[in-house]
């Protein structure tokens, strides 16, 4: 039985495994470029940030329906139960369906019609976060955020993604105000490939609670200790740190250091299907390549349940923090 988590870095269209890919391409009529699973699995193997995400925008012309969405979220709360997730905060990226044709509604109604029910099916609470695509513009976030308007009671907060070099925060001051003023919880991708400013920047500018990736804020000594005093939580990647290569291998990752200087760090899957690895393989990486002890594992496992959005239900996070400290590794007795 794998440690309890909760995954709180996660692109539902990040999930989309080549087999479903084929699926959903036949189901829909669209032809991908690719002759079978085991070419797309090739095409897999990325240079950089953007070389991803040129394959990731790419594929998701195979999402078009209700159905589609909710085949893919089910496809993937199934994966992530199976690796002890126990809550899921799930970004999605309406943008990117909205260009092609697809409308916000059949995005979100579809991811609902796997989330509302899935705690009953798979024991896993779920959150949505819509996320502005960065290298668009601010007026098509502030329309993104207007056509999201009438599905607010299904999308718990905001966030900011995609290419983050010369994008930075500022960019999205305006929009992630009015989000505020809606009343919706405020992340953002920054220190990834972009500078350490950047996190500074969404701190300050967008008044985000988490920074998503935040790896380049050990750069910046001063920018560290304030993390570590206003107890800001940091969702790390590691398989995708080293797949994008930000980090040359798992075993160069600055977790451990991050860790040791007292950054409230979590650890998750962010783009599974493209990166190698779902929520609970990256625990096993890097337990396995970064040598962390038991009690630092603990201490991911617990950071992420403090780190997500609960606030409304204390209850379900009491349980899932009792669950974490009763736990017993394999082979080995608790505490």
């Amino acid at each position: 039985m794998p440690l309890p988590k909760a995954e709180l870095h996660l692109h539902i269209e990040g999930t989309l495994e080549p087999e479903l890919a084929f699926e959903l391409a036949a189901r829909n009529g669209v032809e991908l470029p690719y002759a079978d699973t085991g070419e797309l699995r090739e095409a897999y193997r990325f240079e950089d940030l953007q070389s991803f995400l040129n394959l990731y925008y790419g594929l998701m012309a195979v999402l078009r329906t209700e159905r589609d969405f909710e085949d893919l979220a089910n496809a993937y709360l199934a994966r992530a139960a199976a690796q002890g997730v126990r809550h899921a905060e799930i970004f999605f990226d309406p943008q990117a369906h909205l260009a092609r044709g697809v409308a916000m509604g059949t995005v979100v109604d579809g991811l609902w019609r796997a989330l509302g029910s899935s705690e009953a099916n798979h024991g896993v609470s779920t959150r949505l976060i819509l996320c502005f695509l960065r290298d668009e513009s601010a007026e098509s976030a502030f329309e993104t955020l207007h056509a999201a308007k009438p599905y607010l009671d299904r999308i718990t907060g905001v966030g900011l993604d995609s290419a983050e070099v010369g994008h930075p925060p500022v960019k999205f001051r305006e929009v992630f105000e009015a989000a505020a003023a809606l009343g919706l919880r405020r992340v953002a991708h920054a220190g990834e490939e972009g500078p350490p400013e950047y996190v500074t920047e969404a701190l300050d500018v967008l008044g985000v609670e988490r920074v998503d990736h935040g790896l380049r804020c050990m750069e910046d000594p001063a920018l560290v200790e304030r993390l570590v005093r206003d107890r800001v939580p940091l969702t790390l990647c590691p398989l995708s740190n080293v797949r994008l290569r930000t980090v040359a291998a798992l075993a160069d990752h600055p977790l451990p250091a991050m860790l040791d200087a007292g950054l409230m760090c979590t650890v998750n899957s962010d783009d599974p299907a493209y990166f190698g690895g779902y929520a609970g393989d990256n625990f096993t990486a890097v337990r396995a390549t970064l040598g962390l002890s038991e009690d630092r594992l603990r201490e991911l496992a617990r950071n992420s349940f403090l780190a997500s959005f609960l606030e409304d239900d204390e209850e379900r996070r009491a349980r899932c923090l009792a669950e974490v400290e009763a736990y017993e590794f394999p082979g080995h007795s608790a505490g």
